[in-house]
Protein backbone atom coordinates (compact mmCIF):
# COMPACT_ATOMS: atom_id res chain seq x y z
CA UNK A 1 0.00 0.00 0.00
CA UNK A 2 1.38 3.37 -0.99
CA UNK A 3 1.72 6.42 1.22
CA UNK A 4 -1.12 8.16 -0.63
CA UNK A 5 -3.42 5.21 0.01
CA UNK A 6 -2.50 5.26 3.70
CA UNK A 7 -3.31 8.97 3.90
CA UNK A 8 -6.58 8.42 2.05
CA UNK A 9 -7.66 5.82 4.62
CA UNK A 10 -6.48 7.83 7.64
CA UNK A 11 -8.76 10.11 9.63
CA UNK A 12 -8.16 13.79 10.41
CA UNK A 13 -5.73 13.13 13.25
CA UNK A 14 -3.73 10.63 11.24
CA UNK A 15 -3.44 13.06 8.35
CA UNK A 16 -2.46 15.87 10.70
CA UNK A 17 0.33 13.73 12.17
CA UNK A 18 1.58 12.79 8.69
CA UNK A 19 1.50 16.44 7.58
CA UNK A 20 3.37 17.53 10.70
CA UNK A 21 6.07 14.91 10.10
CA UNK A 22 6.37 16.06 6.49
CA UNK A 23 6.79 19.69 7.53
CA UNK A 24 9.37 18.73 10.15
CA UNK A 25 11.31 16.69 7.61
CA UNK A 26 11.31 19.42 4.95
CA UNK A 27 12.25 22.09 7.49
CA UNK A 28 15.11 20.09 8.98
CA UNK A 29 16.54 19.20 5.56
CA UNK A 30 16.40 22.81 4.39
CA UNK A 31 18.18 23.97 7.54
CA UNK A 32 20.64 21.08 7.33
CA UNK A 33 21.75 21.84 3.77
CA UNK A 34 21.83 25.60 4.34
CA UNK A 35 23.90 25.23 7.53
CA UNK A 36 26.45 22.93 5.89
CA UNK A 37 26.89 25.47 3.10
CA UNK A 38 27.07 28.41 5.55
CA UNK A 39 29.60 26.83 7.91
CA UNK A 40 31.76 25.62 5.04
CA UNK A 41 32.01 29.19 3.73
CA UNK A 42 32.50 30.59 7.23
CA UNK A 43 35.38 28.23 8.00
CA UNK A 44 37.08 29.07 4.70
CA UNK A 45 36.59 32.81 5.24
CA UNK A 46 37.99 32.56 8.76
CA UNK A 47 41.15 30.77 7.67
CA UNK A 48 41.80 33.19 4.82
CA UNK A 49 40.79 36.23 6.87
CA UNK A 50 43.19 35.51 9.73
CA UNK A 51 46.05 35.14 7.25
CA UNK A 52 45.13 38.40 5.49
CA UNK A 53 44.79 40.26 8.78
CA UNK A 54 48.23 39.39 10.09
CA UNK A 55 49.81 40.23 6.74
CA UNK A 56 48.28 43.73 6.75
CA UNK A 57 50.48 46.66 7.88
CA UNK A 58 47.85 48.33 10.09
CA UNK A 59 44.43 47.70 11.56
CA UNK A 60 42.90 50.30 9.23
CA UNK A 61 44.41 48.56 6.21
CA UNK A 62 43.20 45.14 7.30
CA UNK A 63 39.55 46.14 7.80
CA UNK A 64 38.54 46.91 4.17
CA UNK A 65 40.35 43.84 2.91
CA UNK A 66 38.51 41.64 5.39
CA UNK A 67 35.15 43.21 4.55
CA UNK A 68 35.66 42.22 0.92
CA UNK A 69 36.65 38.60 1.43
CA UNK A 70 34.68 37.77 4.59
CA UNK A 71 31.50 36.57 2.85
CA UNK A 72 29.77 35.36 6.02
CA UNK A 73 31.03 38.22 8.23
CA UNK A 74 32.67 36.03 10.85
CA UNK A 75 35.92 37.96 11.27
CA UNK A 76 35.27 41.48 10.00
CA UNK A 77 32.85 42.41 12.85
CA UNK A 78 35.57 41.73 15.44
CA UNK A 79 38.15 43.81 13.57
CA UNK A 80 35.61 46.59 13.05
CA UNK A 81 34.81 46.68 16.78
CA UNK A 82 38.50 46.88 17.69
CA UNK A 83 39.11 49.52 15.02
CA UNK A 84 36.29 51.67 16.41
CA UNK A 85 37.80 51.55 19.89
CA UNK A 86 41.23 52.39 18.52
CA UNK A 87 39.83 55.28 16.46
CA UNK A 88 37.85 56.70 19.39
CA UNK A 89 41.00 56.62 21.50
CA UNK A 90 42.70 59.05 19.11
CA UNK A 91 39.69 61.35 18.71
CA UNK A 92 40.23 64.60 20.59
CA UNK A 93 36.55 65.59 20.70
CA UNK A 94 35.13 62.19 21.67
CA UNK A 95 32.46 62.49 24.41
CA UNK A 96 33.17 60.91 27.78
CA UNK A 97 30.75 58.08 28.54
CA UNK A 98 30.70 55.01 30.73
CA UNK A 99 31.78 52.98 27.69
CA UNK A 100 34.86 55.14 27.07
CA UNK A 101 35.82 55.81 30.68
CA UNK A 102 37.40 52.38 31.16
CA UNK A 103 40.89 51.63 29.94
CA UNK A 104 41.43 50.37 26.41
CA UNK A 105 41.82 46.74 27.42
CA UNK A 106 38.42 46.67 29.12
CA UNK A 107 36.78 48.50 26.22
CA UNK A 108 38.21 45.98 23.79
CA UNK A 109 37.05 43.06 25.92
CA UNK A 110 33.50 44.41 25.97
CA UNK A 111 33.14 45.24 22.27
CA UNK A 112 34.89 42.07 21.10
CA UNK A 113 32.66 39.96 23.34
CA UNK A 114 29.56 41.62 21.90
CA UNK A 115 30.77 41.16 18.32
CA UNK A 116 31.74 37.54 18.97
CA UNK A 117 28.34 36.74 20.48
CA UNK A 118 26.57 38.30 17.48
CA UNK A 119 28.61 36.20 15.05
CA UNK A 120 28.07 32.98 17.00
CA UNK A 121 24.34 33.60 17.35
CA UNK A 122 24.12 33.89 13.58
CA UNK A 123 26.13 30.70 13.07
CA UNK A 124 23.89 28.84 15.55
CA UNK A 125 20.71 29.80 13.73
CA UNK A 126 18.71 26.66 12.99
CA UNK A 127 20.31 24.50 15.67
CA UNK A 128 17.23 24.78 17.87
CA UNK A 129 15.03 23.55 15.02
CA UNK A 130 17.25 20.54 14.38
CA UNK A 131 17.35 19.67 18.08
CA UNK A 132 13.57 20.05 18.40
CA UNK A 133 12.87 17.89 15.36
CA UNK A 134 15.31 15.23 16.52
CA UNK A 135 13.74 15.14 19.98
CA UNK A 136 10.05 15.28 19.07
CA UNK A 137 9.67 13.54 15.71
CA UNK A 138 9.77 9.98 17.18
CA UNK A 139 7.02 10.89 19.63
CA UNK A 140 4.91 12.47 16.89
CA UNK A 141 5.28 9.26 14.89
CA UNK A 142 4.43 7.22 17.98
CA UNK A 143 1.29 9.30 18.45
CA UNK A 144 0.24 8.42 14.91
CA UNK A 145 0.94 4.75 15.60
CA UNK A 146 -1.05 4.68 18.82
CA UNK A 147 -3.97 6.46 17.19
CA UNK A 148 -3.87 4.12 14.19
CA UNK A 149 -3.82 1.01 16.40
CA UNK A 150 -6.68 2.42 18.46
CA UNK A 151 -8.77 2.94 15.33
CA UNK A 152 -7.86 -0.54 14.07
CA UNK A 153 -8.90 -2.21 17.34
CA UNK A 154 -12.07 -0.16 17.46
CA UNK A 155 -12.97 -1.30 13.96
CA UNK A 156 -12.30 -4.93 14.85
CA UNK A 157 -14.47 -4.65 17.96
CA UNK A 158 -17.33 -3.22 15.91
CA UNK A 159 -17.17 -6.17 13.51
CA UNK A 160 -17.39 -8.65 16.39
CA UNK A 161 -14.80 -11.07 15.00
CA UNK A 162 -11.00 -11.20 14.94
CA UNK A 163 -8.61 -12.71 12.41
CA UNK A 164 -4.92 -12.32 11.65
CA UNK A 165 -5.71 -10.52 8.41
CA UNK A 166 -7.92 -8.04 10.21
CA UNK A 167 -5.23 -7.25 12.79
CA UNK A 168 -2.01 -7.34 10.77
CA UNK A 169 -3.11 -4.93 8.04
CA UNK A 170 -4.27 -1.96 10.15
CA UNK A 171 -1.57 -2.44 12.78
CA UNK A 172 1.14 -2.63 10.14
CA UNK A 173 -0.16 0.55 8.54
CA UNK A 174 -0.15 2.28 11.93
CA UNK A 175 3.44 1.24 12.62
CA UNK A 176 4.50 3.10 9.48
CA UNK A 177 4.05 6.30 11.49
CA UNK A 178 6.73 5.20 13.97
CA UNK A 179 9.12 4.47 11.12
CA UNK A 180 8.33 7.86 9.59
CA UNK A 181 9.07 9.58 12.89
CA UNK A 182 12.46 7.88 13.11
CA UNK A 183 13.17 8.70 9.45
CA UNK A 184 12.58 12.37 10.25
CA UNK A 185 14.46 12.41 13.57
CA UNK A 186 17.68 10.56 12.72
CA UNK A 187 19.01 12.99 10.06
CA UNK A 188 18.14 15.94 12.29
CA UNK A 189 20.04 14.48 15.26
CA UNK A 190 23.08 13.59 13.17
CA UNK A 191 23.11 17.04 11.56
CA UNK A 192 22.77 18.75 14.93
CA UNK A 193 25.82 16.92 16.29
CA UNK A 194 27.98 17.37 13.20
CA UNK A 195 27.10 21.04 12.78
CA UNK A 196 27.58 21.64 16.49
CA UNK A 197 31.15 20.37 16.28
CA UNK A 198 31.85 22.63 13.30
CA UNK A 199 30.45 25.64 15.13
CA UNK A 200 32.56 24.77 18.18
CA UNK A 201 35.72 24.71 16.06
CA UNK A 202 34.89 28.08 14.52
CA UNK A 203 34.09 29.48 17.96
CA UNK A 204 37.45 28.34 19.34
CA UNK A 205 39.30 29.95 16.42
CA UNK A 206 37.35 33.20 16.81
CA UNK A 207 37.98 33.35 20.54
CA UNK A 208 41.70 32.86 19.98
CA UNK A 209 41.74 35.58 17.33
CA UNK A 210 39.77 37.94 19.59
CA UNK A 211 42.31 37.52 22.39
CA UNK A 212 45.20 38.17 20.03
CA UNK A 213 43.43 41.21 18.58
CA UNK A 214 42.72 42.64 22.03
CA UNK A 215 46.33 42.19 23.09
CA UNK A 216 47.55 43.80 19.86
CA UNK A 217 45.42 46.94 20.17
CA UNK A 218 45.86 47.25 23.92
CA UNK A 219 49.64 46.99 23.60
CA UNK A 220 49.66 49.61 20.86
CA UNK A 221 47.61 51.92 23.09
CA UNK A 222 50.32 51.81 25.74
Amino acid sequence: MSALQLLAQADAIGRAVALLLLLMSVGSWVVLLWKFWLLRRAAADLTLGVSVFWQSPTLGDALPRLQQLDREAVLAPLVLAAHQVDTARHAVDAPTTLATSADVSHQLTRVLRQALHAVLNRLRTGQVLLASVGATAPFVGLLGTVWGIFNALTGIADQGQVSIAQVSGPVGEALVMTAAGLFVAIPAVLAYNVLGRRIARIEADLEGFARDLRDLVAEAAK
